[in-house]
């Protein structure tokens, strides 16, 4: 049996350890907290969520709700953590994220199998008996990833941006109304509508506002993650098709649809603090209270937290992993989360837990290099993320969230026209190839003398 050693204690690692753990697999799970710590992490725990609450939508219907599907088939320890630790947010998987992390902490611990280490890796260097998995996440090291510069070359990188955390408190009630959009779930978001001028006045402001300096090669954002004010700048309307959209809600007091809604949604199970979604920012902090203050029920508001901006690294995945996640140059190497290009948490946890349950063969003794016969298939949305990283032909890679346009549609299932007939087969050729996979590996690992725990296989 080799020794698995991963680096990196966040989502996607964590993942990873549980995984390996509950095949009966001793880890050492090596991260640099709580001793030292990233400009974006400030608890002690693993799995951390440095950004938003939100796991985004459950909905099966959904790709990020078949993403989710997918991996509780098959034991996710994220989505276990998270299922115990949520918060209402309509048809969204949103956490107390204290008591989330903590939740993962215990139930790592729980297996005995895994030994946290703390300490600064800086080098790609392993035995030849051991199998190594970066899972480091956009954050990695400045020493870490000058080692994987010398390696795979420049690493790509663009900047991420969280959203500010008011007080319930500090809030001014008689400007907001609790409702989920399309009254789809309970009413667990608060809506602050605001009207053309305000939202002209808030506009502007954003554009005006004093923003922390980005050198000029540092100013790619991912799409999904760009500040709140470079959609202002976009256009008039931008915001309003986009975070501040006020369709599927209707204000009880007017009985009409607002101009443009800010919404706010519940961090923690206890409601005292909420986060203004889709405004994340690089504002100054002094100017944040200043320009939400236009928004009404923010106009006294008390910020828990301020909106920040971290610079995420990934590498140039189809060049730098091989099928499976496992690098090009180093056979006992393997990358997982998004270091390799996969954006969002839920993605970065799937990476993890697909190439742990690929790790945990190869330690016991399954050639690495057949690992290409045991990948999912691309018919499933963990499949598809996965092929995407490490086999896009796309010239300018991007990280990637978990969408349709990247699954392999099968011919057999695939036949509907109608947008949800086809979402239902989708899911139905999912649950189909993902039962298909699961007995594959079970057999490999019952050939390989390693057992799941509890046949949760």
């Amino acid at each position: 049996m080799q020794r698995v050693r991963i680096v990196g204690a966040g989502l996607a690692g964590s993942e990873a350890a549980w995984q390996l753990a509950r095949l009966g697999i001793p880890v050492e799970l090596i991260d640099i907290k709580p001793g030292k710590m990233t400009p974006a992490h400030k608890k002690p725990y693993p799995a951390e969520l440095v950004c938003s609450n939100s796991f985004k939508s459950d909905d099966p219907q959904t790709a990020s709700g078949l993403l989710k599907r997918e991996m509780r088939q098959l034991d996710s320890i994220i989505l276990a953590a998270a299922d115990q630790t949520r918060v209402p947010a309509g048809s969204a998987l949103a956490v107390d994220r204290d008591m989330f992390a903590r939740k993962v902490g215990a139930m790592l611990k729980a297996t005995g199998l895994i030994k946290y280490t703390e300490r600064e890796i800086c080098s790609l260097e392993v035995d030849p008996d051991t199998v190594l998995l970066l899972a480091t996440g956009p954050l990695t090291t400045d020493k870490l990833m000058s080692a994987m510069s010398e390696e795979w070359g420049e690493l790509l990188h663009f900047f991420d941006a969280a959203a500010p955390i008011v007080s319930f408190d500090s809030l001014d009630s008689s400007h907001y109304f609790t409702a989920s959009r399309y009254d789809r779930g309970s009413a667990d978001y608060l809506n602050c509508p605001l009207d053309h001028k305000t939202y002209l006045m808030f506009r502007s402001a954003l554009i005006e506002a004093e923003k922390t300096e980005i050198r000029e090669f540092d100013r790619k954002v991912f799409q999904n993650c760009q500040p709140i004010e470079s959609l202002a700048e976009k256009g008039e309307d931008t915001m309003r098709f986009g975070p501040l959209k006020p369709v599927g809600l209707i204000d009880p007091r007017t009985g009409k649809q607002p101009y443009a809604v800010l919404q706010l949604r519940r961090e923690q199970s206890t409601g005292e603090m909420y986060n203004l979604v889709g405004c994340q920012t690089r504002m100054t902090f002094a100017a944040q209270r200043e320009v939400f203050g236009i928004v009404p029920a923010l106009s006294q508001a008390e910020y828990l937290r301020y909106g920040v901006m971290h610079r995420n690294h990934y590498v140039r995945g189809p060049e730098v992993l091989d099928i499976g996640n496992r690098t090009k140059t180093r056979q006992n190497l393997f990358l997982a989360g998004q270091i390799t290009g996969v954006e969002g948490y839920m993605e970065s946890a799937a990476s993890g837990l697909i190439t742990g349950r690929m790790i945990a063969l190869i330690a016991a003794g399954y050639p690495a290099d057949r690992i290409g016969e045991i990948v999912l298939p691309p018919t499933t949305m963990m499949g598809a993320l996965s092929a995407y990283v490490s086999g896009t032909d796309s010239k300018d890679f991007q990280p990637m969230n978990a969408n349709f346009g990247i699954i392999q549609y099968d011919p057999d299932f695939i036949t509907a026209k109608r947008k949800q007939e086809r979402r239902a087969q989708l899911i139905a050729a999912s649950d189909l190839h993902l039962a298909s996979w699961r007995e594959c590996y079970q057999n490999l690992c019952k050939k390989y003398g390693i057992g799941y725990e509890n046949g949760g296989l």
